[in-house]
């Protein structure tokens, strides 16, 4: 169950395309979505982290992608340089066919 799990996150996969390998891809999901309800993924977590803090083997390292900081909205597209120049009034043309 794990390793599926571990799959379908590594290569973000759709959970239909799952290998056959792996069981049926609803049991799957059904199961990250109870574990991560009841509480099991932290639990599992919190645990790998003390071993490894008690182990001396913890190091903390953060990053940050670009694709969750959100900018303030006025952030994007605003104009640098003074307000926009007027728009200029357009004409419609002659007809060409009526000369």
């Amino acid at each position: 169950m794990i390793d599926a799990i571990a799959y379908k996150f590594q290569t973000g996969t759709q959970w239909v395309h799952l290998p056959e390998k792996y069981g049926n891809w609803r049991g799957v999901y059904n199961r990250l979505r109870m574990w991560a309800v009841d509480g099991t993924w932290e639990r599992v977590f919190t645990a790998l982290v003390a071993q490894a803090d008690a182990d001396e083997d913890l190091d903390w390292a953060v990053s940050v992608d670009s694709t969750i900081v959100r900018a303030h909205q006025h952030a994007a597209g605003a104009r640098k340089k003074g307000p926009r120049p007027a728009s200029r009034v357009t004409m419609p043309s002659a007809d060409p066919a009526a000369d």
